[in-house]
């Protein structure tokens, strides 16, 4: 079996917390000097890339791109794409614990784990770079932006795929809490099993017949005025997988977007977030061997301050 071919280093800093762009030239081609392919491949104006050239924000491992520097196929140039307009998330996210090996946050509502799409800069793994100091941080999962709680992060990028391997292969338990309307008569606890896809383009998960991909244990904790406070306990780790299943059941999650009807809410709208929580970690360290059990310390506020939340306070 061929090894694969370990990533050269990036000879640009970071910049807010996010790696620049690595851009492999390709081994065919006609172009006479990398600046005529950069023109060609990147979604800007010839101008654009004019300027970033005479400005040496285009990199090669020797250093700053000559603009007449002659191509050459499967070299490698790097940069930083410009960063999209962001509004920040006005919540703080709390580090519950810290070693040389990984880093455990409580992360807030409307916070993405990792870059993708819109979010970038303000993201859980880029302000943990910046406030912790930490370039080199990974996640070894990702948690929905919408969903608070618990995040495991790498300090080591060669050990990532050691804690990778603990979520891969169902080592960790996982357990959420949630808020959502009571139903009398529904028979928890119970597990729920079903197919879930998720297609690129359509924002939400949804159901297909076939052979299940997705478990999850749904039991109630308590309820009262006609809300039910759950524990859930996924078995698999398909997108939406708790929301998609909650919603099957009859009780779909409060302040869910998604389901059972898809809106729209606006970038800045950080009222109502989605009544749903991390609320549980627990592992044994695969590379010092030590058992750890870490807990959120957030509260779900539709279920401690049901006005506040529905009013859209804070």
């Amino acid at each position: 079996m061929r090894r694969k071919r370990p990533r050269p280093p990036a000879p640009l800093p970071q910049r807010r917390g996010i790696d620049p762009v690595r851009l492999r030239l390709p081994v065919e081609g006609a172009w006479a000097t990398v600046r005529d392919h950069l023109v060609e491949r990147l979604p800007v104006a010839a101008e654009v890339v004019d300027g970033m050239l005479r400005n040496g924000e285009f990199v090669r491992a020797d250093g700053p791109l000559a603009a007449d520097a002659p191509y050459a196929p499967g070299a490698s140039v790097w940069f930083h794409r410009d960063f999209p307009d962001e509004v920040p998330v006005p919540f703080a996210m709390d580090v519950r614990y810290r070693d040389d090996h990984i880093v455990v946050v409580d992360k807030p509502h409307f916070l993405a784990t990792t870059p993708r799409g819109s979010h970038v800069t303000e993201t859980a793994l880029a302000r943990l770079r910046r406030d912790l100091e930490l370039p080199r941080l990974s996640p070894a999962h990702r948690l929905d932006r919408l969903t608070a709680g618990l995040v495991l992060f790498c300090v080591r990028a060669e050990e990532r795929g050691a804690y990778q391997t603990l979520f891969r292969d169902r080592q960790v338990r996982k357990e959420y809490e949630a808020v959502a309307p009571y139903r009398h008569g529904l028979g928890l606890p119970r597990t729920v099993r079903s197919r879930i896809e998720k297609v690129p383009g359509i924002v939400a998960a949804f159901e297909t017949p076939g052979e299940p991909n997705s478990e999850t244990l749904v039991e109630l904790a308590e309820h009262r005025d006609g809300l039910g406070r759950y524990r859930l306990t996924p078995h698999t780790g398909r997108t939406h997988q708790l929301r998609v299943h909650m919603n099957t059941l009859g009780i779909p999650l409060l302040g869910d977007p998604f389901h059972p009807v898809v809106t729209d809410p606006a970038p800045d709208d950080f009222r109502r977030p989605l009544q749903l929580l991390s609320r549980l970690l627990e592992f044994t360290d695969p590379v010092t061997g030590a058992r750890h059990r870490f807990e959120s310390g957030r509260t779900l506020q539709a279920w401690t301050a049901y006005q506040e939340w529905a009013s859209g306070n804070e």
